[in-house]
Protein backbone atom coordinates (compact mmCIF):
# COMPACT_ATOMS: atom_id res chain seq x y z
CA UNK A 1 0.00 0.00 0.00
CA UNK A 2 0.61 3.34 -1.04
CA UNK A 3 -0.56 7.22 0.34
CA UNK A 4 -0.24 9.48 -1.74
CA UNK A 5 -1.91 13.12 -2.47
CA UNK A 6 -4.30 12.82 -5.39
CA UNK A 7 -4.33 16.69 -5.63
CA UNK A 8 -0.75 16.52 -6.96
CA UNK A 9 -1.55 14.42 -9.89
CA UNK A 10 -4.99 16.63 -10.83
CA UNK A 11 -2.59 19.66 -10.39
CA UNK A 12 -0.02 18.42 -12.79
CA UNK A 13 -2.66 17.21 -15.11
CA UNK A 14 -3.98 21.17 -15.16
CA UNK A 15 -0.54 22.80 -15.00
CA UNK A 16 0.02 22.82 -18.59
CA UNK A 17 -3.31 23.94 -19.98
CA UNK A 18 -3.08 26.82 -17.21
CA UNK A 19 0.20 28.14 -17.85
CA UNK A 20 -0.76 28.89 -21.82
CA UNK A 21 -3.56 30.94 -20.43
CA UNK A 22 -0.51 33.58 -19.01
CA UNK A 23 1.73 33.90 -22.12
CA UNK A 24 4.44 35.44 -20.24
CA UNK A 25 4.99 33.35 -17.30
CA UNK A 26 8.43 31.34 -17.57
CA UNK A 27 7.84 27.44 -18.05
CA UNK A 28 11.24 26.18 -16.75
CA UNK A 29 11.15 23.36 -14.28
CA UNK A 30 12.06 25.54 -11.60
CA UNK A 31 9.06 27.60 -12.55
CA UNK A 32 7.13 24.90 -12.82
CA UNK A 33 7.52 23.31 -9.70
CA UNK A 34 7.30 26.66 -7.65
CA UNK A 35 3.88 26.98 -9.56
CA UNK A 36 3.22 23.31 -8.69
CA UNK A 37 3.84 23.40 -5.16
CA UNK A 38 2.42 26.98 -4.32
CA UNK A 39 -1.09 25.78 -5.92
CA UNK A 40 -0.79 22.41 -3.68
CA UNK A 41 -0.35 24.69 -0.32
CA UNK A 42 -3.60 26.85 -1.59
CA UNK A 43 -5.64 23.58 -2.40
CA UNK A 44 -6.99 20.70 0.65
CA UNK A 45 -5.29 17.54 0.16
CA UNK A 46 -6.63 14.31 -1.47
CA UNK A 47 -5.31 11.94 0.04
CA UNK A 48 -5.75 8.34 -1.41
CA UNK A 49 -4.76 4.51 -0.75
CA UNK A 50 -6.62 2.25 -2.07
CA UNK A 51 -8.35 2.28 -5.53
CA UNK A 52 -11.93 3.11 -3.99
CA UNK A 53 -10.65 5.98 -2.68
CA UNK A 54 -8.98 6.90 -5.98
CA UNK A 55 -12.11 6.21 -8.14
CA UNK A 56 -13.95 8.66 -5.26
CA UNK A 57 -11.31 11.17 -6.05
CA UNK A 58 -11.42 10.83 -9.92
CA UNK A 59 -15.54 11.52 -9.81
CA UNK A 60 -15.13 14.65 -7.23
CA UNK A 61 -12.32 15.92 -9.96
CA UNK A 62 -15.41 16.17 -12.19
CA UNK A 63 -16.95 18.35 -10.36
CA UNK A 64 -17.11 21.80 -11.62
CA UNK A 65 -16.26 23.67 -8.60
CA UNK A 66 -13.46 21.06 -7.99
CA UNK A 67 -11.91 22.04 -11.35
CA UNK A 68 -12.57 25.77 -10.66
CA UNK A 69 -10.75 25.49 -7.62
CA UNK A 70 -7.61 23.90 -9.09
CA UNK A 71 -7.18 26.46 -11.75
CA UNK A 72 -7.53 29.72 -9.22
CA UNK A 73 -5.11 28.29 -7.01
CA UNK A 74 -2.94 27.76 -10.30
CA UNK A 75 -3.61 31.10 -11.74
CA UNK A 76 -2.76 32.82 -8.38
CA UNK A 77 0.56 30.73 -8.31
CA UNK A 78 1.42 31.39 -11.20
CA UNK A 79 0.80 34.98 -10.60
CA UNK A 80 3.16 34.89 -7.50
CA UNK A 81 5.95 33.34 -9.26
CA UNK A 82 6.18 35.30 -12.30
CA UNK A 83 6.37 38.05 -9.67
CA UNK A 84 9.52 36.72 -7.95
CA UNK A 85 10.88 33.95 -10.00
CA UNK A 86 13.75 31.59 -8.81
CA UNK A 87 14.90 30.17 -11.87
CA UNK A 88 18.08 32.70 -12.33
CA UNK A 89 19.03 31.31 -8.44
CA UNK A 90 22.06 29.32 -8.98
Amino acid sequence: MQIRNFMEDLVWQRLDEVLTRHPKACGCEKCRYDIAALALNFLPPRYVVTDQGETYTRIKGLEQQFNVDIITALSHAIQIVCQQPHHDEG
